[in-house]
């Protein structure tokens, strides 16, 4: 594998995206497997909610739920179903505090929790320190800042590499009925500039675009994902009934997973 070295975005880049399967997380991790993506481990945040991740070198894709016994985390239950987390990469979850009070949103403290991970036949803990926006501010999805306080537990070099060649986060668009506004806040938020473009506006988080788009409603509509190529992952999606795979042209396609609300374009990138 040739590429950047993995590690923890830089400050302000996107750091993960979060679909937020509720109780059916068998169901996603055995449908993303299917697909070819290689999943960690399950994890268990000592919050009250449960995960997999499908690690690139830079950001990643989480999928997140609550266990069938035990704490189960609120604002999990309370989030919406899919896609529904943009996190900001954050090396100091104090200073992200106090950059967000003074752009004028009431983030509240920053709150620290882990997880266990087993890394060559050992037991290690994972640890975050994350600072929420208010909710309501961005009724798309959840919006937050994430410090990893142990990064080397999280970009392990044996979860990279994906039998479908996933290899990044490209875009992530958001629907808005007030793309403008809705722009200036997401802006203040991750603290990158938006800019008008087309009837929308575009902020870059690292490498990342995010497109704030007109809407009837807010939500995040669409995650745009890149892959070495796009031939394994046709080739699994076109036997899952729970998948439609639409092929645009040789680099391009458009992966819809309904039964999670998902709607994943495809872009190949060698």
């Amino acid at each position: 594998m040739t590429g950047p070295a993995p590690g923890a975005p830089a400050d302000g880049g996107l750091d993960h995206v979060v679909i937020n399967v509720l109780r059916r997380m068998d169901e996603a991790a055995d449908l993303f497997a299917a697909l070819g993506f290689r999943l960690t481990p399950r994890g268990h945040h000592s919050l009250g909610s449960i995960n997999h991740l499908m690690m690139t070198a830079g950001p990643y894709l989480e999928l997140v739920g609550v266990p069938e016994t035990g704490p189960q985390r609120q604002d999990v239950l309370d989030s919406p179903f899919g896609l529904n987390g943009l996190v900001v990469a954050s090396r100091d979850a104090d200073a992200t505090h106090a950059r967000l009070a003074a752009a004028g949103l009431a983030a509240g403290p920053p709150v620290g929790f882990s997880r266990h991970v087993t890394v060559d036949s050992r037991e290690e803990t994972a640890r975050f320190r994350t600072v929420r926006v208010p909710a309501d501010r961005f009724p798309a999805g959840r919006l937050y800042h994430c410090e990893h306080l142990t990064p080397d537990l999280v970009w392990r070099p044996e979860w990279l590499d994906h039998p479908n060649g996933f290899t990044g986060i490209d875009a992530l668009t958001i629907e808005s009925p007030a793309p403008e506004a809705d722009a200036r806040l997401y802006a203040a938020a991750s603290g990158a500039p938006a800019e008008a473009a087309g009837g929308g506006w575009t902020l870059r988080l690292g490498q990342t675009r995010v497109a704030i788009v007109p809407g009837p409603a807010g939500r995040f509509a669409a995650l745009t994902l890149r892959f070495r190529g796009l031939d394994a992952l046709e080739a699994r999606a076109a036997v899952l009934p729970e998948a439609t795979w639409v092929r645009h042209g040789p680099d391009t396609a458009a992966l819809t997973l309904p039964a999670f609300g998902l709607h994943l374009p495809c872009r190949a990138a060698p």
